[in-house]
């Protein structure tokens, strides 16, 4: 994620590998306070207390969390040594189940069934990667790699079969969400405003992790129909010069019902985005070019964009895709995955 001012690194051997989650830039809503005693997740019959979650969270170093506000910070602090202590109750019940001790059975359900990079596959990952090593040579990069793929396996392989012991196990959190409120405005959106799932999205048209999270959104929306709305808000950074005009462009055509396909357009080819570029787009979608004409070359929707900046700026967007599930933050171009496990939540909140 890019800031308009979370990035993740990886370090293989000497050089590191930079993984961005979005673009990054420069008020929570207060959540019901819950008691230290409080009971916040179940495993089946195993249960933690906030106290117990925080002797976990409040060891996390800041860093982890960018430029997040201090209480949405909080709260994902927590959420991470939530699903820390549930993966770790499950495999101990497992475990218990089975007879075993905890170590053999990750022996016999996870490293057992990871298997070793072959050159080969390091090679191929070299290959791909290589602008990221910073001018380390195959040779010297390539038993780092080995064990950063072995440890990308590994990690996989325990996700999957965690995974499988959760569709098998009542898992409950009853964590209290940050949720920021954001002021409703007329923007571009799809789904029924009856929808018990609004998504917010800040989003910028030149981010690369925009347009890494346009499939997801789609998929987000396939998936889950008239259960969400989406709703677009304009966040472009200083550091794009073409995310402004793109931005102003699109409100042009919403004025005339095309903005998803203004939208579309602009994210299928993003070195497309100067101003002939914009007149062409809106002709070739049927647009009156007049009349989008006029509007953008006036930078009619100049002070809307500013509006959705300063929104966002308000919500603590720090980066950009940006999105709030019904209030609840999701920063950064995140798996469809992540946006699964916010939705089906806040559905089960509804029900």
């Amino acid at each position: 994620m890019l800031t308009r001012n979370r990035t993740a690194s990886t370090v293989v051997g000497s050089a590191v590998v930079v993984l961005l989650a979005g673009c990054a830039s420069s008020s929570a809503q207060q959540a019901r306070t819950q008691a230290p005693t409080e009971v916040v997740a179940t495993v089946g019959s195993t249960s933690f207390t906030l106290e117990q979650v925080d002797q976990r969270a409040l060891q996390q170093p800041t860093g982890n969390f960018g430029g997040m506000k201090l209480a949405q910070a909080l709260y994902e602090a927590r959420r991470l040594a939530i699903d820390e202590l549930v993966d770790d109750a499950l495999l101990v019940q497992d475990a218990t189940a089975r007879k075993l001790e905890p170590e053999q059975l990750i022996e016999q359900e996870i490293t057992s069934k990871v298997a070793a990079p072959t050159d080969d596959e390091v090679a191929v990952w070299y290959g791909q990667n290589q602008a990221r090593l910073q001018g380390a040579t195959l040779d010297q990069a390539r038993e780092p790699i080995r064990g950063y793929l072995l440890q990308q396996r590994t990690l996989a392989a325990r996700q999957q079969y965690l995974d499988g012991l959760r569709l098998k196990t009542t898992v409950r959190v009853t964590l209290e969400p940050v949720r920021q409120l954001i002021a409703k405005v007329n923007r571009p959106a799809k789904g029924p405003t009856n929808a018990p799932v609004e998504i917010i999205e800040f989003s910028d048209f030149q981010c690369p992790f925009c347009l890494n999270a346009f499939p997801t959104v789609n998929q987000v929306v396939a998936t889950y129909g008239d259960r969400v709305r989406v709703v677009y808000r304009h966040y472009p950074l200083p550091i794009h010069p073409r995310a402004r005009p793109a931005a102003e462009a699109s409100q042009c055509a919403d004025e005339q019902g095309k903005f998803w396909a203004f939208h579309d357009r602009l994210f299928g080819d993003q070195a497309r985005l100067s101003d002939a570029d914009f007149k062409q787009h809106a002709a070739e979608l049927g647009l009156d070019t007049g009349q989008f004409n006029s509007c953008f070359d006036s930078q009619k929707y100049r002070a809307d964009v500013e509006a959705d900046i300063e929104a966002g700026n308000e919500a603590g967007v720090s980066g950009t895709p940006a999105f709030y599930i019904n209030g609840r933050m999701l920063s950064g171009a995140q798996p469809f995955e992540a946006f699964k496990r916010i939705i089906d939540e806040e559905l089960a909140l509804k029900k």
